[in-house]
């Protein structure tokens, strides 16, 4: 059973049994400042674990996809990856431990095929300080799921996870008890909860892939919570039993909710009996090509092959969810993710067309689970191309400034792209903020390059970098000093037109370009507006005929504007637009442009506009686009006036 019908079976298996399979939600949280991606399966479903009725019912079934740009550092071993599917199912007040545990025990022995030989549990020890008992119900319905396939489980406490490492596992043990490593709350530990949040016992399922050796250099045994990969966590129940009082302890919650989360991937690399993840159905069709296009074989580049398999996998669906490389938050990490695959590949001498090879491959793997991605392969092909041509030459440029500047310190003896852990030269902050500053070359990939190659980093690095980054922000603070929030030269009668203009403008954008579209800047005078936003190719003129189009019907129309103040999430509800990046507080100001029964748009800003669009044809003026060019990677930039 390869990856894609482990999904589908666990939707079946869920449904046949009451859930309602819920669609995913976008890798970008929809009314939620407080994180910047989805990065967990139950993230979506906060709201109805702490109370909200859910409107499909009281059981859930779902594949979540997840990101986690936290573990980009852990990428490159053979269980790890930002990129994940949790499968998931919910019990909200019906359900309880009595039909999960089994739940899952049948879908991995029964359906999957797991051998139960293979398979440990961990359960809650208990927190006699709160009075919270030790999860030993769990532990004994376990218990008999082990016995009807003849299997003895004993029990055995752990404690903590250190714990785990200096007693070992004795023969014959099969659940074990953890203390906190078993609690789930989002605010971690009992201690540190805030009273009315919920929280409770976790069941954990490993899979024990019996022909590794434990490696000591983790801790002196070997335990399911053990780092060596020995052991694989493939799922996880959570019991949400409690929620923390004002006194400091535990009440129960008269309605108990299930929780469950299961790494798809991880499932599915049990299933094969292999503890490299990354041979599992939807991710060695990338290694494969890359084996092919670059010559060498994946055992002698297991690190680089899986970087590039794995963010580039991850570009796909940050792209298909709205995200496009830039400077800031979400575009930001998209664009670090791409240009570390594009150095990877760079590295196994892929030298171009590494989106065209391996794009094709991910959507091809996804397509009937996510059709979303097949209508939106164009645009995410094209988006994740643009940003590898433009960075190849950056790449090719700021290796040759790196070699340059390290040739400059060292001399003759320093040679290109070897290692050199017998030189003790140093690099400084000055040296990788003028890499950044003047040749574009990022940081991490400096930091990446001088590990490589044995160079040291002087003590001060971090200091002098920020030091230099400061001062160039404080030089473009001052460069802009006198422009008003929102991109406006001041707040006259055309300015303020020229402002209204602007968001029907972008309306108009999203409806003939696509969803996608998110302002990315602006600047407003008396004599034009200028507009950047994202879109990876150029707009055709016929596009443009198109948006000029519907905002001169709009003026035509003489349709009212009107704003008002209400909470952001209200707001967020009614679908007003916010500004890419823009952090907004719990009380927004809204203009609306049109009728509130049938708006033509709503947005989120300070102002100022025009009372009524027939303002902006005075004079028998008309809506006219007079340039469309490139700003820079991805992003495009529209020059208008009212003529």
């Amino acid at each position: 059973m390869n990856a894609s019908e482990i999904r589908q079976k666990y939707l079946s298996f869920f449904e046949a049994r009451g859930h309602v399979v819920i669609p995913r939600a976008r890798l970008v949280p929809d009314n939620d400042p407080s994180t910047l991606f989805t990065g967990s399966g139950m993230q979506p479903l906060v709201p109805y674990l702490l109370g909200e009725v859910h409107p499909n019912g009281s059981r859930l079934v779902d594949s979540q996809t997840c990101f986690r740009a936290e573990d980009v550092d852990e990428v490159g071993d053979n269980r790890h990856t930002t990129f994940f599917e949790m499968l998931g199912n919910w019990s909200l007040g019906e359900y309880f431990k009595e039909s999960q545990i089994p739940y899952f025990w049948e879908f991995l022995v029964e359906e999957v095929g797991l051998d139960p030989q293979k398979i440990y549990i961990t359960c809650y020890s208990g927190d006699e300080k709160y009075e919270i008992p030790k999860d030993t119900e769990s532990a004994e319905i376990w218990q008999g799921l082990f016995k009807t396939k003849s299997i003895d489980a004993p029990t055995a406490d752990m404690g903590s996870e250190q714990g785990g490492y200096d007693r070992g596992m004795k023969p014959g043990e099969r659940i074990f008890f953890y203390q906190d490593k078993n609690w789930w709350t989002r605010s971690g530990t009992p201690d540190k909860m805030p009273a009315g949040e919920p929280g409770g016992p976790s069941s954990e399922v490993f899979y024990e892939f019996d022909h590794i050796n434990h490696d000591e250099s983790y801790g002196k045994h070997c335990h399911p919570n053990c780092d060596c990969g020995r052991f694989l966590e493939i799922g996880n129940s959570v019991f949400m039993a409690y929620k923390k009082n004002t006194e400091g302890g535990f009440d129960e919650l008269e309605n108990k909710n299930v929780d469950f989360g299961g790494g798809l991937e991880r499932i599915a690399a049990a299933a094969i009996g292999n503890d490299d993840i990354f041979r599992i159905s939807l991710l060695w069709p990338i290694i494969e090509e890359l084996q092919k296009v670059s010559g060498k074989k994946y055992e002698d580049n297991v690190v680089a092959m899986r970087v590039i398999a794995d963010h580039l996998r991850a570009a796909v669906f940050l792209v298909n969810d709205g995200v496009l490389p830039s400077n800031k938050e979400q575009g930001y990490v998209l664009r670090r993710f791409l240009r570390r695959a594009i150095r990877r590949a760079f590295e196994l001498g892929i030298e171009n067309e590494l989106a065209g090879t391996v794009v094709p491959i991910i959507v091809r793997s996804y397509q009937d689970a996510y059709p979303e991605l097949v209508s939106a392969a164009d645009h995410i092909q094209s988006t994740i191309t643009a940003e590898e041509i433009v960075f190849r030459r950056t790449l090719v440029h700021g290796l040759k400034m790196f070699d340059s500047i390290m040739r400059t310190k060292m001399g003759p003896e320093y040679n290109t792209g070897e290692p050199v852990p017998e030189l003790k030269s140093t690099i400084f902050g000055n040296d990788l903020f003028k890499l950044y500053d003047t040749y574009g070359f990022p940081v991490e990939l400096s930091l990446e390059e001088a590990e490589k190659r044995g160079i040291t980093l002087s003590n001060d690095w971090k200091e002098v970098y920020q030091a230099e980054l400061d001062q160039q922000r404080e030089r473009s603070r001052t460069a802009t000093k006198g422009q008003f929030k929102g991109g406006l030269a001041d707040h006259s009668e055309i300015t303020t037109k020229y402002h209204t203009t602007t968001h029907m403008m972008y309306k108009a954008l999203r409806m003939v370009l696509g969803d996608h579209v998110e302002q990315r800047g602006s600047n407003i005078t008396a004599e034009r507006l200028r507009f950047d936003f994202n879109n990876p190719a150029k707009v055709t003129r016929e596009q443009l005929d198109e948006v000029e189009k519907i905002v001169n019907d709009a003026i035509k129309q003489d349709i009212p504007v009107t704003w008002r103040e209400l909470p952001l999430a209200e707001a967020m509800g009614l679908d007003a637009r916010g500004h890419f990046g823009e952090k907004y507080g719990e009380v927004v100001k809204m203009y609306t442009i049109g009728h509130e029964e049938n708006p033509y748009s709503r947005e989120l800003c300070g102002g100022p506009h025009v009372e009524h669009t027939g303002a902006l044809g005075d004079g028998d003026k008309t809506f006219k686009i007079l340039k469309e060019e490139s700003s820079s990677a991805g992003i495009r930039r529209i020059k208008a006036a009212l003529v």
